[in-house]
C-alpha cells in the first residue's frame, strides 16, 4: 500500500487545468524522486511525468510535453502536477509513486513495485 495520497483530480472540459498533489503523511517525501502515472481504462498504467528530489531535473512524456508541469514544494512535503489544455485523451486515474534516480535524473520506475494508492481521477469531458 502506497504512503502517498493522491488529491485535485475531477471532471474539467476539453482545454482546461487542474492540478494535483501528491503528499506524504509518514516519511520524509524530500529525499526522493517522484513520478506521476496514469492509467486509462482498458490501457496499462504509463509514466507521465517525474521530479528529482532537488527539483532539479524534470521529465515529461511526450504525450504531456507542454502542456502539464511538475513541481515540489519540500517544505510542504507535497508535489503538484499542473495540467493544462486537457484533452479527453487525459482521462485516467492518476498515482504518484516515490522513484529511483539514476545518474542526477529521475527514472520512471518505482522504489516499491506494487505499492499504489487509490490515484485520484481525472475526467475530461464536454
Amino acid at each position: 500500500q502506497s504512503q502517498l495520497v493522491e488529491s485535485g483530480g475531477g471532471l474539467v472540459q476539453p482545454g482546461g487545468s487542474l492540478r494535483l498533489s501528491c503528499a506524504a503523511s509518514v516519511f520524509a517525501l524530500n529525499y526522493y524522486s517522484i513520478g506521476w502515472f496514469r492509467q486509462a481504462p482498458g490501457k496499462e498504467r504509463e509514466g507521465v511525468s517525474c521530479i528529482t528530489s532537488s527539483g532539479g531535473s524534470t521529465n515529461y512524456a511526450d504525450s504531456v510535453k507542454g502542456r502539464f508541469t511538475i513541481s515540489r514544494d519540500n517544505a510542504k512535503n507535497t508535489v503538484y502536477l499542473q495540467m493544462n489544455s486537457l484533452k479527453p485523451e487525459d482521462n485516467a486515474v492518476y498515482y504518484c509513486q516515490a522513484i529511483w534516480t539514476v545518474q542526477a535524473m529521475c527514472v520512471m520506475t518505482p522504489i516499491i513495485a506494487g505499492a499504489w494508492g487509490r490515484g485520484t481521477q481525472v475526467t475530461v469531458s464536454s
